[in-house]
């Protein structure tokens, strides 16, 4: 929903989320990566370089991005879109599973939380679904890698929360590093939780 052709009459109500997304994206592309490591929801398998893309044909828009491809799944369709959106032109890594992150690289997370808000929600309403999407709100205003790494799964497969799988490894990456954090948004659109965030890893 943050792709503008996608939200069409709803665009307006997703611009301080896109807004902040590229405001995330230009804060870790600022780090000078060698490389940009895109981690989201999918099927696991290898990891694909900047050869694979994406396109958002099934959603209605002739759209493609990244690479040449068109096998990336939609979490990491939409990494590669705000990458192109940014301008990076450098490397690429995509990855649903635990990427190899030797070198200097900027890791760019796709992780959208719960989608039982409310009653309009994808998935309905679910009472417990603002505590799940609190708990991770605060883990990354906090820098909490350890509370990512605890995230319960289960749950959030009950909870339509499908980027628990990748925040968790988040918390797995970034156990024990200096973390500088900083929460940009916290919201839910259509009953649909997001965050953005950005980590500064010392």
């Amino acid at each position: 929903m943050i792709i503008p052709d996608i939200a069409s009459g709803a665009v307006d109500d997703l611009t301080t989320l896109r807004s902040a997304c590229d405001a995330a994206v230009s804060t870790i592309l600022a780090t000078d990566p060698e490389r940009v490591v895109v981690l989201g929801a999918g099927e696991p398998g290898e990891d694909r370089d900047e050869s694979a893309g994406g396109t958002f044909a099934p959603y209605g828009l002739e759209l493609h991005a990244g690479g040449p491809g068109t096998g990336l799944p939609l979490s990491l369709t939409v990494g590669a879109w705000l990458l192109d959106r940014a301008g990076w032109a450098g490397p690429r890594t995509y990855s649903t599973g635990v990427p190899d992150v030797g070198g200097r690289v900027a890791l760019l997370v796709m992780a959208d939380g719960s989608a039982k808000r409310s009653t309009s929600a994808p998935g309905f309403f679910d009472d417990r679904a603002e505590a799940y999407d609190a708990s991770i709100a605060t883990a990354l205003r906090d820098g909490d890698s350890v509370a990512l790494a605890s995230l319960d799964l289960d749950l959030g497969v009950e909870l339509w929360a499908a980027g628990a799988p990748p925040l968790r490894t988040l918390g797995h990456m970034t156990k024990d590093a200096d973390i500088t954090a900083s929460l940009r948004v916290d919201v839910a659109p259509f009953g649909v939780g997001y965050w953005v965030a950005d980590w500064v890893l010392g």
